[in-house]
């Protein structure tokens, strides 16, 4: 049985949320835009597998990152299945 820290669908705690909003920051402003307006609306409930996923996507380059929330491409399939397709709907949810 694993332990519940480890469940994606935890929240995130306090401290977590903390260091993730200094890992998601950003050399293109348009980025730290969607990124600013994502923990605006999601940072209350994000879960641990919604901030692993954001993890992964801040492992791209600001260009690749940016081409990918203004739709000027998708994830590849090995990005995409990393739980990354849903985060970025997020981010690129503009309601």
């Amino acid at each position: 049985m694993q332990a519940a820290s480890s469940d994606p669908d935890q929240p995130i705690d306090a401290r977590a949320l903390s260091r993730l909003k200094w890992r998601c920051r950003r050399g293109l402003l348009e980025n730290d835009l969607f990124i600013a307006r994502f923990f605006e609306r999601y940072e209350a409930s994000l879960t641990r597998g919604q901030a692993q996923a954001l993890e992964t996507l801040m492992d791209l380059s600001d260009n690749d990152l940016m081409d990918l929330l203004l739709r000027r491409k998708e994830p590849e399939p090995e990005l995409a299945g990393a739980g990354v397709a849903p985060v970025l709907q997020m981010l690129r949810d503009r309601t």
